[in-house]
């Protein structure tokens, strides 16, 4: 049998259809919308972050406990193989200042366009709006996504499916969104929209320096995203306004009496502090900027968080992403069980589990030597 079918018309399902279709596999992705990649040209906008510039074994302790799953996939196709492949489409790119990975123009859409011509010469065949029924005899590899973002593609309707099956699935959560905060009608009518720069935020014991950004209904931002994990163990941040001013000189500055001046003005000029982080301290009940305890009421849900976590659990799944119980279908990107932070973290694992499923299907079908495997 020569003939394998893609389910999902993201990034990972686009990945496994070239990898199976450049080793002379007839290729069908099936997708559900009319077009593909929605979520990832919405991911464009704001710059595509494909990947990080950093040494590989830090990027993969970014994964957390998810780790252990997806290292030989990152092995297989690191960094510097998704690079080369986006430079063998003519889409060049640059290292941003965080080390965050870039195509040059930051747009999905021009990468997108030439991927779908590559694919399209490869005799790949897309079929819209056909959603997956099941489990069959067909080599499938899923690319289904996770629940983040439902109206572009990923509703996560293959859970049940998958349950029904037997297949342990871990139940999914928001990762890397809004965490929804009570604040007062003062405050969000001042400072809704407003960033909060070089903070310190903790929980569960974790601390990460960022930027955060107050909204109406909660707070956001690079800080907020990456304590995804430890939210889910507490509600309950500390936020830390001036983190390079120690409290010894903190407590030397607001040691002068205060006299008649507003406490506003009182700490804007002791502490240094912005109108929005003075009103933070009132919404904290706080008398420290360095110590701004704020009670969160839990994550803005899974339609508006940037991925999920959990998926089909690691013990369902071989070292190639296959199903132990259907040894014709793999699971790969968002629908496995791991946990990743934004800066192009997610991308690069989906694009890697995606390349190592394929590579395995095309081995399986072609022979051990997966010959015209790129």
């Amino acid at each position: 049998m020569t003939q394998v079918r893609v389910v999902g018309a993201g990034p990972a399902g686009l990945m496994a259809a070239e990898v199976l279709a450049s080793a002379g596999l007839t290729v069908t992705i099936v997708d559900h919308h009319k077009s593909p990649a929605r979520k990832f040209l919405l991911a464009g906008r704001g710059g595509l972050n494909l990947t990080h510039n950093e040494p590989l074994e830090r990027m993969l302790d970014r994964y957390g406990s998810g780790r252990d799953l997806l290292e030989p996939a990152l092995r297989a196709f690191p960094p510097e193989a998704l690079l080369g492949w986006c430079h063998g489409l003519g889409i060049e790119t640059f290292v941003g200042s965080s080390n965050r990975v870039f195509p040059k123009g930051l747009r999905a859409s021009p990468l997108l366009r030439a991927w779908l011509r590559r694919l399209e010469g490869l005799g790949v065949t897309l079929q819209s709006q056909t959603a997956w029924a099941g489990f069959d005899d067909m080599p499938t590899i899923l690319a289904l996504g996770g629940a983040s973002w439902p109206e572009l593609g990923s509703n996560a309707a293959w859970v049940k499916i998958f349950e029904k099956a037997g297949v342990q699935v871990t139940p999914l959560q928001p990762s890397n969104g809004r965490q929804m905060v009570a604040w007062s009608e003062h405050f969000t009518s001042r400072f809704a929209g407003t960033p909060l720069k070089n903070v310190d935020v903790t929980v569960a014991g974790r601390t990460v320096r960022g930027e955060v950004m107050i909204t109406r209904d909660g707070i956001e931002g690079g800080a907020i995203y990456a304590l995804s994990p430890q939210f889910r163990q507490s509600r309950i941040m500390q936020i830390d306004l001036k983190p390079d001013m120690s409290n010894e000189v903190l407590a030397e500055r607001m040691a002068f009496p205060q006299g008649k001046q507003s406490r506003s003005n009182y700490l804007r000029k002791a502490a240094g502090l912005t109108p929005v982080g003075i009103s933070l301290m009132r919404e904290g009940a706080s008398e420290s900027p360095k110590a701004i305890t704020i009670s969160t009421l839990g994550p803005a849900g899974n339609s508006r968080s940037i991925s999920t976590a959990g998926g089909v659990a690691a013990s369902e799944v071989d070292e190639t992403f296959r199903l132990r119980k259907f040894p014709n279908t793999y699971v790969v990107g968002e629908m496995l069980d791991w946990d990743a932070p934004t800066g192009g973290y997610l991308l690069q694992a989906c694009f890697s589990t995606a390349y190592v499923a394929a590579k395995a299907i095309a081995s399986t079908i072609n022979g051990a030597a997966g010959k015209g495997l790129f």
